[in-house]
């Protein structure tokens, strides 16, 4: 934090704000029947119903225009189309149906995942039966209106090895689209109900501690789950990849550190753990890594294969989806991992707990993590026009007192760019972190500080902020990075004068009900006081 180290007005963006997306219902239109010119004979006999009915559906599969899903060219039917991408591009998609079992909804989802994401046909290749690439329910979306492959009934597919049955009847196709249309409600409606479900349980647990029962921790902890698949939903939209890319002090500072010590990274295997869009590892390949293996869990993954392949960057660096907990990479010990781990006041997020895995399980003894020092801050903040707008306001809203507000208003830490002019004490470090030597449990910790009073004031809250450094083995240390600042508002400030040191105590844990989120308390003149950071 600039305003508060070096004493500069530097505008500072944040790196670690999320975005909540809702699948949207897909909608699909019905294709209307063709009309044909040539028309097939009739016959007499009954025998020749099955032959007749099976010509007139071929004849009209015939008639539509499909394009392939990995090339612009226009096919003349389904079949042809699946014919065309098994010789052309080695993807049979009836092979792909059958072995992830593919119903109606995932295989809707498939075809608009090629044609959205216009993936390799590689990548099609030898995927796991866990973690599909296109399980989210944004691929509902049709990508080209009046597909024909979308209007194919994945069982007729397999059924007849190819043959697609005729979307032409429009019950038929009606009905189906009604049912995909209907699963796609439901999938929405269930999302709302569990984070309903989530939101009374945690708040009958916060109210009710001693009554709660196993029955609803279990239920909390398979919530949690999905809680923890939505926090990597939120970094595979690109919003939040393109804030973090366009906040140039964060981005440059990996950059520089990289380009101005290539001996550091020259022959190395790099790992970047949370890729995001590959830019670090796309750095680490320039500045001369011998390989960069990159890992990210969430979608963004599948973008950046793209982004890697228009850079012809393929050659080095190596990308894998999943968990670093999780997966195998392809090495025994790599010699460098690259992260942009940081969250607000630090450790909000908890992503350097995955790093931390990494390291444990994939570092050469003589390897180094990178950014390898970090450092926690406090000051005092004296902002009697911020407290009024944020915390006296309660007090008379329109002529009604609502100062019971202040109970959960309160212990909400706020994070947003501080002004400089608003500090009223030296800063201090509470805790210095080594990434090459932390351990898991060092991430929870607690500290006694001691702010020197600089002006004589009303302290109105103590900021928290962070700085970041890249040190070990570089001839120069670079750029510090920086995030917006924490900052704990205190509901009754306390008057300070200055040359006076401000003693307290910190204690920094995760919450339980939500591990990624903090839980802070600062023991302050006789106070205990209690935030959270989300």
């Amino acid at each position: 934090m600039a305003e508060c180290t070096d004493a500069q007005n530097n505008s500072l963006r944040s790196t670690s704000c999320f975005t909540n997306d809702l699948a949207e219902k897909a909608q699909q239109n019905s294709h209307p029947c063709a009309d044909f010119e040539d028309m097939p004979e009739l016959s007499d006999g009954d025998g020749d119903s099955d032959d007749n009915e099976e010509q007139w559906q071929w004849m009209e599969e015939d008639s539509q225009q499909v394009t392939c899903l990995f090339c612009d060219r226009l096919l003349n039917s389904v079949p042809d189309t699946l014919q065309h991408c098994t010789a052309e591009h080695q993807v049979n998609i009836i092979d792909l149906i059958k072995k992830h079992n593919l119903g109606d909804y995932s295989y809707i989802k498939l075809i608009n995942f090629i044609r959205s994401t216009k993936c390799d046909p590689s990548h099609l290749i030898g995927l796991p039966d866990v973690s599909l690439p296109w399980e989210s329910e944004d691929f509902l979306q049709p990508v080209i209106q009046d597909d024909p492959l979308l209007q194919t009934d994945p069982e007729d597919l397999c059924g007849h090895q190819g043959k697609v049955a005729s979307t032409c009847e429009p019950s038929e196709s009606n009905q189906a689209m009604l049912q995909r249309i209907t699963f796609a409600e439901d999938a929405v409606a269930q999302s709302f109900e569990n984070l309903h479900q989530l939101k009374l349980l945690l708040q009958d647990l916060v109210l009710n501690p001693e009554t709660g029962s196993s029955t609803n921790l279990c239920s909390v902890a398979e919530l949690r789950e999905e809680e923890d698949e939505a926090y990597f939903s939120s970094y595979g939209h690109y919003g939040i990849h393109e804030e973090m890319l366009k906040d140039k002090v964060r981005t440059e500072s990996y950059r520089d550190f990289m380009y101005n010590n290539p001996e550091v990274f020259r022959d190395k295997v790099v790992l970047d753990v949370g890729c995001g869009t590959c830019i670090l590892s796309m750095f680490a390949a320039r500045a001369g890594a011998k390989k960069v293996i990159a890992v990210d869990q969430s979608e963004i993954i599948y973008l950046a294969m793209d982004i890697v392949r228009s850079n012809k960057l393929e050659d080095k660096i190596t990308l894998l989806k999943g968990r670093i907990e999780d997966i195998s990479l392809p090495v025994e010990k790599v010699d460098i991992i690259i992260s942009e781990w940081m969250g607000y006041f630090l450790l909000f997020e908890s992503m350097l707990d995955s790093v931390l895995v990494a390291r444990d399980l994939y570092l050469d003894e003589d390897g180094s993590v990178y950014p390898d020092v970090c450092n926690i801050s406090l000051a005092a903040v004296g902002d009697k026009q911020k407290h009024e707008e944020c915390i006296a306001f309660w007090d008379d809203v329109y002529g009604f007192n609502m100062s019971c507000m202040k109970k959960v208003v309160v212990p909400e830490a706020v994070v947003q760019v501080l002004n400089a002019d608003s500090l009223i004490s030296e800063p201090t470090v509470i805790q210095t972190i080594d990434c090459n030597r932390v351990l898991h449990s060092e991430l929870e910790f607690a500290a006694d500080f001691c702010l020197k009073i600089t002006n004589t004031t009303d302290c109105t809250a103590i900021v928290g902020y962070f700085d970041v450094f890249f040190d070990k083995g570089c001839r120069n240390k670079v750029t510090k990075t920086h995030w917006k600042q924490t900052i704990f508002q205190l509901e009754r400030p306390f008057t300070v004068q200055a040359g006076e040191e401000l003693q307290g105590k910190i204690t920094v844990r995760k919450n339980k009900k939500d591990p990624r989120s903090l839980l802070v308390t600062f023991d302050l003149r006789d106070r205990k006081l209690t935030y959270s950071v989300q």
